[in-house]
């Protein structure tokens, strides 16, 4: 097998952290990577968004998360474990991380909302609709 890729905490750039991490697949998984502690096996992540990934697809995007040095994979068997290199990245780039993960929190809490407001808007619509109706008669 060949040895996996992983940069030495000085070639890791900003340029390739937020390349890595403009795949909304990619910074779902890495989101959830960093709030957790333990290391998550490839497979753990197989339905991240609305549809399953394949394992093809999953592999290539933990490859691009890791030559971005975003994480550190180690093969265990025939799995693969990763982890979160946050705390290296912070202390090269104080901040980042952390804003880039909330920011994708924020934008999750936005999307759930208006989703929900979608759902109610239809009915808000025709009451005010009905409404207007009475209001006009």
């Amino acid at each position: 097998m060949r040895p996996l890729f992983h940069p030495s905490v000085e070639d890791i750039t900003v340029e390739a952290i937020l390349h890595a991490l403009s795949d909304p697949v990619r910074v779902a998984i890495y989101a959830e990577i960093v709030g957790q502690d333990c290391s998550h096996n490839c497979s753990n992540f197989l339905k991240v968004s609305d549809k399953a990934i394949p394992k093809s697809t999953l592999s290539q995007h933990f490859k691009a998360l890791r030559e971005a040095g975003l994480i550190r994979g180690e093969r265990v068997g025939v799995e693969m474990h990763n982890t979160s290199r946050c705390a290296e990245i912070e202390g090269r780039f104080p901040g980042l991380i952390l804003s880039i993960v909330n920011a994708h929190n924020v934008q999750l809490a936005g999307k759930a909302h208006s989703t929900a407001s979608r759902k109610k808007t239809p009915a808000k619509r025709s009451v005010r609709a009905k409404s207007a109706l009475r209001i006009q008669r």
